[in-house]
This record gives structure tokens, C-alpha cells and sequence, in this order.
């Protein structure tokens, strides 16, 4: 806590009157304002950086860096850790030894399936952690009338969270045609965040034109969604923070970062969204998202600024994001500016990752309430047969990389009754979406293309935003069989064919998360992944691919526990066009 005595301590030793808590001997800094890179020490008191320069030579503790590059704590200025399918004190394990020190999260998963509770315990878990963990008011809860979700966060609720602490803004508004047409609640919720001096956060894929002006003009500030370079370019050219996504799902840094210039970049960020926890654990946090960049040819302290002064600015965050006097003492040491490989993170002026080891221990908290989640009506396989009066069926088609997906016609051959059956040689498969947050017996059924899969099913709890059960596979029985085994699980991912269980992986933190560790979970999920190979399926990531089937605001066409939506209509379609 600041007080006088504090403010006249930081004085004495950025004055060289005292020694500093630490001292950082012979390190490279790289200076974000100036641009500039050259040896300085680091005075750190209070958990701030005291002074910088040369005169600082002595320290109650010198740390020595000498040959390294000194840069500000890296920050992911959008991300969702239900993505990464662990709990916060291990998200933090699992970012922190890459250099992140700051996330901001939309905890918009959890708050879909639990409301405010959700994002009350992603607070608390993340509670006395050294990682500064950020959240905005999730906007979208549910994210479209055209789904179930577990829970509703209307204006009156956005008005309470808005006032807890570490809550720093409005997360992406995702329901555009709602903003469009004056949706009242929506409305209420932006005019609310405005009002208050919170930022407001975006999520606008395609829009443009008069559309685009009207949205941002309403102070939606940032947006994450832009997959083409003109479509990035104009949400700049109108003022917006352009947010260059590289998840696990969605990678769009080849395709934007061209728009990168001298005149551009203080508006852009680098941002994760979402990260799997085998690419966590095999390419790291943001560290990975600089590489990647500099390699494409980005300038690394335009790159560097992207994941560090750019979001603080953004996002009102003082303090962070730049290593200079009277800002936050998170510090990172890395070998060079092309391979971003971390030696050393200070967080508050402690040392907690020396080497690639973790020198502090974690809190750890779970809430009984968190596993008590999935709630199905029962039903009999019969209900998953789909029967059709003509020919032509809507599919959904995947489009390789990204999570949008193609909205085609198919004709199809079917039974005397008018049932349609998958036909795995055609790649058509079936999937359903199975409400588990009310017991409604809601069951979406469809049908979709991509996966490659020959045998068997595949399901999670992990759909995107409303997180009800997700399966497709090549016949009803492996479905029903995959749907309840998640139920039995109280959440998570499931392998079948023929009949039996050929793995799980269980996800007991509200469908979404679970209570091991990185390590652990990237290893049952690989031998999940290789039971799921076994079955035929291609694509890289299939239970992410999987997830966000069920997402109605990224096009063309989604399925939730409604059934079809066509994402450019916004409305609910049958299955037959």
C-alpha cells in the first residue's frame, strides 16, 4: 500500500540516497519510447523500477544480467484461459516462464455456463498468483438468442462487475446485429462501460462499410476478428485498435501483419485468443507470437510494442507495458530480439523464473460449485435420427485454418422412412448439439464436412459459447454413447467406436477446465488426439475445430442446441433448404 513513507523511500533510492530492494547489473534495455537498445542498470524498489542508468551500482540485491536484453513484461491483451483448459493458478505456471506478466481475459466460457459466478472464480483462483490477471465484463452472455446457455449477464449485472476489482473493461461485444438494430440491453450494457471510462472491446468479423462507422462510433474500440489485410485496414483507418490474432484455432498473423508500419503499429496488438495446451507447452504464450512475427519480418521493438505499451494504452492499464521510472517492476530477460528465449521474469521485483524454473509456489482454489455443470434431459438414440422430405441438405463445410466455415448444399440419397444416414466415404457426417445447462431436451442435429473421420465419434462439453454438448461421428450409436460419457464425466473430451470408450479426458471445472496440471493435461490429450486419428480424422486440432461448430456469430453456418444457424441471416434454418 503507497503512503508517504513509501513515495519518500522510492525517492531516497532513485536519488542513489539508498540502495534499491534489486538491482539488475549489465543488461541490454530495450527502450519502447525511443526505440533505442543499450546497456543500463535497473534500481527496483516497491515493486517498481526506482531508476535506470549507470549510476545505479549498488543494490541490497544485484541480479546479474549482463549480456542480456531487458524487455517489459509481455501482455496478451485478448484471451479466453478456458481455451487453454486450465485452471488459473496453472495458466499461470504454464504463461509466466514464456514472459507474459499481464493477460487481460474475457471469461466468457465460464460466465456462459455459470453466469457471475464463472468469472467471481476466475477472479479469486487467480487471486495472489504473479501474473496480473485482467478481466473484462463479458457483453455476450448468451452470445445470440439462438443457443442455451447456462446463464444471462444482462445490464444490471454489467453494472455490478463492472465496480469489482481487476475488472478494467467491456469484453467483445460479439452480437452485432443487436448494436446495429439498438438493442436495448445491449445498448444499456456499451452505454454503461462509457460512462464509467472503461474501454470497450469488439468483435466485428467482416463488418465494414456504414455498418462498421455506426459500431464504432458507439466507442467500441478494438476488435480481434479481421482476417484480411483491407478488412484490418479500415478498422484503423476509422480508429480502432487492430488486434492481430495467432491462436490455436484462428491464425491470422501471416495475412495482417503486412499492415504493420511506422505510422500503424501503435495501434496494433498481438494477441492469443485462444491457446491449446499442447501448443502452450510446445511453442509458448507471446514469446511464440514475437517469433513468429520478427520471422515474417516485423521489426522486433514494433513487434515488442504490440504485446507491451500498445495494450497497456489501450486498455488504461498504468503503469505497465515499459521499463522506465515509476512503472511496474515486471521485467523480462531474453537472449536476443529474434528468438525471444527467456532467461529470467521479474514480477513485482522478485524473481520468479530463473532458467526455465519456476521459483515461486502457486495458490491453488476450486469451487465444489464448479462441478456441478451439466445438467441433460435424458433421451434414447432414437432422437438423434434426422429424416428430411427432399433431396437437398444444408452442410456445414471447414474451412482449413480458420474458424469461420462454408454454408453448402448437398443432395443426398436416403431411407423409405426419410431418414439421412452419414456417408464417411463422402466425408458427411452427422453432429448434434445437446443442451446440458436446464435439462430442455433440446437436441440440434446436422450434418458436417472436414473431419475426415471414417469410424466412430468424437464429443466434448467445449462449445463454443454456450458449452452445450458437441458430438459428431459416423453413426447414432457411437454418438449417444460419446454424450453420455461426457454427462458421466460432469464434462470434457471423449473418443468412441464400435461402441466402446477408446479415451477421455475429463473436465471437471465447469465443463471447461481442468485440475491438473499442463504437463499432465497436454499428455492425455495427446493420447485423446491419437485415438481420434485412429478413427480417420486429419485436421490438426479436432476438438477445437469441434468447439467452435457451435459458435453462431463467426460465419457462414454453426449449429447450436436450436439446430442450423445461418450466421449471415443471424436466424435459425431448417435443415433443408
Amino acid at each position: 500500500m503507497e503512503n508517504l513513507d513509501t513515495l519518500r523511500y522510492q525517492i531516497n533510492v532513485s536519488r542513489g540516497m539508498t540502495p534499491p530492494d534489486l538491482l539488475l547489473w549489465g543488461g541490454k534495455i530495450v527502450n519502447i519510447f525511443s526505440g533505442e537498445i543499450y546497456q543500463a542498470n535497473v534500481a527496483i524498489c516497491n515493486n517498481m523500477i526506482a531508476g535506470i542508468g549507470d549510476n545505479y551500482i549498488d543494490g541490497l540485491d544485484i541480479y546479474n544480467v549482463e549480456g542480456l536484453y531487458l524487455i517489459p513484461g509481455l501482455i496478451d491483451a485478448h484471451v479466453h484461459i478456458e481455451s487453454s483448459m486450465l485452471a488459473p493458478h496453472e495458466y499461470a505456471k504454464a504463461v509466466i516462464p514464456h514472459g507474459t506478466t499481464t493477460i487481460i481475459c474475457d471469461p466468457h466460457e465460464i460466465a456462459n455456463v455459470m453466469g457471475k459466478e464463472g468469472i467471481k472464480y476466475i477472479l479469486e483462483a487467480s487471486k495472489n498468483i504473479p501474473l496480473n490477471l485482467f478481466v473484462t465484463a463479458s457483453s455476450c452472455v448468451p452470445s445470440t438468442g439462438l443457443e442455451t446457455s447456462g446463464a444471462a449477464i444482462f445490464s444490471k449485472d454489467i453494472e455490478e462487475i463492472l465496480h469489482w476489482d481487476r475488472v478494467i473493461g467491456l469484453a467483445e461485444v460479439m452480437n452485432v446485429p443487436d448494436v446495429l438494430d439498438g438493442n436495448t440491453d445491449v445498448l444499456e450494457k456499451i452505454l454503461i462501460a462509457r460512462k464509467m471510462g472503461h474501454p470497450i472491446d469488439g468483435h466485428a468479423p467482416s463488418l465494414t462499410g456504414k455498418d462498421l462507422n455506426t459500431y464504432i462510433g458507439l466507442g467500441i474500440g478494438s476488435d480481434h476478428e479481421s482476417t484480411t489485410r483491407n478488412e484490418a485496414l479500415e478498422k484503423l483507418r476509422l480508429g480502432m485498435y487492430v488486434m492481430i490474432r495467432e491462436g490455436s484455432a484462428a491464425r491470422n498473423l501471416e495475412e495482417l501483419y503486412p499492415i504493420v508500419s511506422p505510422a500503424t503499429y501503435s495501434r496494433c496488438m498481438l494477441v492469443s485468443d485462444d491457446r491449446h495446451p499442447g501448443d502452450l507447452l510446445k511453442e509458448g504464450h507471446m514469446d511464440h507470437l514475437l517469433r513468429k512475427g520478427i520471422q515474417l519480418g516485423l521489426d522486433p521493438i514494433m513487434a515488442l510494442s504490440m504485446v507491451t505499451i500498445n495494450p497497456a494504452r489501450a486498455f488504461m492499464l498504468k503503469g505497465l507495458g515499459a521499463l522506465a521510472p515509476g512503472y511496474k517492476a515486471d521485467i523480462v530477460a531474453v537472449n536476443n530480439l529474434k528468438e525471444f528465449k527467456v532467461h529470467t521474469v521479474i514480477k513485482d521485483g522478485k524473481v520468479v523464473v530463473k532458467g526455465e524454473r519456476l521459483m515461486v509456489d502457486f495458490p491453488y482454489m476450486l469451487e465444489e460449485k464448479t462441478r456441478e455443470t451439466v445438467r441433460v434431459k435424458e433421451f434414447n438414440i432414437d432422437r438423434l435420427k434426422i429424416k428430411v422430405s427432399g433431396n437437398r441438405i444444408r452442410v456445414i463445410e471447414l474451412i482449413p485454418g480458420q474458424i469461420y466455415t462454408k454454408h453448402i448444399v448437398e443432395e443426398v440419397s436416403k431411407e423409405r422412412d426419410g431418414e439421412v444416414k452419414t456417408n464417411p466415404e463422402k466425408d458427411l457426417l452427422k453432429i448434434a448439439v445437446i443442451e446440458r445447462h436446464h435439462a430442455t431436451g433440446n437436441i440440434g442435429l446436422g450434418f458436417v464436412r472436414g473431419f475426415g473421420m471414417k469410424h466412430g465419434a468424437i464429443g466434448s462439453s467445449v462449445a463454443h459459447d454456450s458449452h452445450n454438448i458437441i458430438v459428431i461421428g459416423t453413426n447414432d450409436r457411437d454418438i449417444f454413447i460419446a454424450a453420455q460419457k461426457i454427462m458421466e464425466l460432469g464434462g470434457g473430451h471423449v473418443v468412441v467406436s464400435g461402441g466402446e470408450i477408446l479415451g477421455s479426458l475429463s473436465l471437471p471445472i465447469a465443463g471447461l477446465l481442468s485440475d491438473k496440471s499442463l504437463e499432465e493435461l497436454v499428455f492425455e490429450e495427446e493420447r485423446l488426439l491419437q485415438a481420434a486419428r485412429g478413427l480417420g480424422v486429419r485436421i490438426l486440432s479436432p476438438f477445437i475445430k469441434l468447439s467452435f461448430l457451435a459458435l453462431p456469430v463467426i460465419p457462414e453456418l454453426k449449429i447450436t442446441d436450436r439446430g442450423l444457424v445461418d450466421v449471415n441471416r443471424f436466424e435459425l434454418v431448417g435443415l433443408e433448404p
